[in-house]
């Protein structure tokens, strides 16, 4: 049976937040999945997206009829000022007739104005998590997750996320094997899970002002299996492991030790995704035995890694 999928796109709206997702869609068809893909606006025709290109076809809300999925695309300025009654309407009149109503990026202020996330998890782009938070206070808010289901409502982080929920939908529907298969078409991970952070504590970190520190940093995220003790790291650097913690306290806000622990675990968590057993991923990312990989995970993820590497080499977060 067909499943018709609507993409809920207006003028201002960024194109990747509707180009990512729906590529996605149109590699399950290629596959021979039987979607149906719309896009659907306020008045129909002609949308100008925020880079200045536009889409054609779309059609207007009152001829669309109902769907089986929406998906409602964001724009910067919905984090900016409330919601436009026009998109409201259009959007209020999809995900009332639909099976699954999803969201990417800013677009779950929509569904937020909507009343539509009141009492549910949900999140956005990082940029726009407080914002969310502050407008619709009913609204549990995620600010790092990648996506989010909390019953027929999914919301996804910003930009390209918004693929691995799409990746997520098509699993759904078709199994994960076909979700990877698009996965590998798109040159994209299909193992970013829904609850997976938005984010890598390199990427976190931020850029450190003293040279000395910032080479440190990077060596250690090039090999986080190397010789990182406090000792062997103050002696790379040529200071006193005094002066090294002092360096990590002032602009880090963290010890040495606690550092180079997230950041093996981040490697430790992308070598079981790749497959790794637990010793090996152990042994790979430097946090040595099966044990210190355990209590790593149960200190900072609150889970195992063997529950880890089952509940995250399916899209399912």
């Amino acid at each position: 049976m067909t499943q018709r999928v609507a993409f809920l796109v207006f003028d201002g709206v960024t194109m990747l937040d509707v180009s990512g997702p729906v590529e996605v869609v149109h590699q399950a068809v290629r596959l021979g999945c039987p979607y149906q893909l719309t896009l659907v606006s306020p008045r129909g025709g002609q949308v100008a997206t925020s880079s200045g290109l536009a889409l054609a076809g779309a059609i207007a809300v009152a001829d669309a009829g109902s769907f089986d999925t929406v998906v409602v695309a964001g724009a910067d300025r919905l984090a900016d000022r409330p919601v436009e009654e026009e998109l409201l309407a259009a959007a209020g009149t999809l995900a009332e007739r639909a099976t699954r109503v999803a969201s990417v990026c800013s677009g779950a202020f929509v569904l937020g104005a909507l009343g539509l996330l009141d009492g549910r998890r949900a999140t956005t782009h990082w940029r726009h998590a407080e914002a969310l938070a502050c407008r619709y206070p009913k609204v549990r808010v995620e600010p790092d997750a990648l996506y989010i289901r909390d019953g027929r409502y999914l919301t996804s982080a910003g930009i390209s996320a918004g693929i691995d929920l799409t990746l997520a939908l098509v699993e759904d529907d078709h199994g994960a094997e076909t979700a990877r298969e698009i996965a590998r078409e798109l040159v994209v991970f299909m193992q970013r899970p829904g609850g997976q952070s938005q984010f890598s504590t390199a990427l976190t970190t931020p850029p450190a002002r003293n040279d000395l520190l910032r080479s440190l940093l990077s060596s250690v995220v090039a090999d986080p299996a190397g010789d990182h003790t406090l000792s062997a790291m103050a002696a790379s650097a040529a200071v006193s492991t005094r002066h090294l913690t002092r360096l990590f306290r002032t602009a880090l806000d963290t010890t040495p030790a606690r550092w180079v622990e997230r950041v093996r675990l981040d490697r430790a968590r992308q070598l079981l995704l790749d497959g790794h057993s637990i010793t090996s991923a152990a042994q790979h990312s430097g946090l040595g035995s099966d044990e210190t990989l355990r209590r790593a995970f149960a200190r900072h993820l609150g889970t195992t890694p063997t529950e880890y590497r089952r509940r995250f080499t399916t899209t399912h977060g």
